[in-house]
């Protein structure tokens, strides 16, 4: 969008032009697409609590206390899809770990 600037309402100088007020635009619907739902978000954690660690996330989690971190990252990638993804889910399965070590003292 153009920078709004002040009309003078005059016909000649910088701010020329006939004097309007900014309109109030609702936000649209498309504009929450990809926000994480409070619902969704209850009914992911309900799913990861009963179901558990998929096979792949407790390899990587196992690759991890024996600190192999690179290649804990690159089977994350490869089962994962992108780079930023498997830094996420290493940098989840880390807090895993450390909240394993946390309830076990």
């Amino acid at each position: 969008m153009a920078r709004e600037t002040p009309r003078s309402g005059i016909a000649v100088g910088p701010n020329k032009g006939h004097k309007t007020e900014r309109r109030a635009v609702r936000a649209k619907p498309s504009k929450t697409k990809g926000h994480l739902s409070k619902r969704t978000a209850f009914v992911r954690e309900i799913v990861k609590e009963v179901s558990g660690l998929a096979p792949y996330e407790r390899r990587v989690i196992e690759l991890l206390r024996n600190s192999k971190d690179k290649r804990a990252r690159k089977l994350a990638k490869k089962r994962l899809g992108t780079f930023g993804r498997a830094k996420a889910k290493v940098d989840e399965l880390q807090g895993v770990i450390a909240e394993s070590r946390r309830t076990a003292h």
